[in-house]
């Protein structure tokens, strides 16, 4: 997935009929990479293996059929929106949220993740500041966990052992963290809304939530979903 967010980034520097060479190390790339130009309305030119690399070579917008006439023109060009709702708060189901998202995100469209009760873990603050509460509202503060950084797999955790190794494993084999691919999300312009009915059931406040996200309702989530083809509940 990164290496199709890394694509999606260089292709905007290029012009119409320019073509990008890309060398990815991903396994997934090479399936990847087609339904990504069709997408986007770019010309995959070929895809090769090298010594355990995928080679690709992508042509920047694609020749488009005369007889289909302007709308096969506008379609290529036209982009859709896609909407995650987040209600997982477990480490691998929030990184399954991140790496759909971003993927999207390089196809163009708006992105919008909406996250709900156990999946506003995700966007709480590591240190966030005092704010007053009543005791049962601070009781699910001390419950939850607190930021990415705190999130358990679903699976095999082991007490933490099982979440430590994961992470391990993922950094041995350069693969992004979830505190990167959130970052990456948001520079991609990825929408995060944080329920704000969820918020208040579960005694959070915004000022315990991180910077750069916004807070909306059912309104919000559906008004994005209507706009969208596609439709995720994590």
């Amino acid at each position: 997935m990164s290496s199709i967010l890394a694509v999606g980034n260089e292709i905007k520097r290029l012009t119409d009929g320019q073509v990008l060479r890309v060398r990815a190390t991903d396994i997934g790339f090479a399936t990847d990479i087609g339904p990504w130009c069709e997408s986007t309305g770019n010309e995959l030119l070929g895809v090769e293996k090298d010594n355990g690399h995928f080679i690709a070579l992508i042509r920047k917008g694609r020749a488009v059929d005369a007889s289909a006439g302007p709308s096969a023109a506008a379609g290529t060009a036209e982009s859709n929106g896609r909407t995650i709702v987040v209600f997982s708060g477990d480490l691998d189901k929030v990184l399954a949220a991140f790496v759909i998202a971003n993927g999207a995100a390089s196809m163009g469209g708006e992105v919008t993740m909406f996250f709900t009760f156990w999946g506003l873990n995700a966007l709480r603050k590591d240190h966030p500041p005092v704010v007053k509460k009543g005791l049962m509202d601070r009781m699910f503060g001390w419950m939850m966990p607190r930021g990415v950084r705190k999130l358990k797999l679903s699976k095999m955790n082991m007490a933490g052992l099982g979440t430590s190794m994961m992470k391990g494993v993922m950094a041995s084999k350069n693969v992004d963290s979830l505190e990167v691919l959130m970052d990456k999300a948001r520079q991609a312009g990825v929408k995060l809304v944080a329920c704000a009915m969820s918020m208040d059931v579960m005694g959070l406040q915004r000022e315990e939530l991180i910077d750069g996200i916004e807070v909306g309702g059912v309104g919000m989530y559906l008004g994005a979903a209507g706009k969208s083809n596609v439709n995720l509940f994590i």
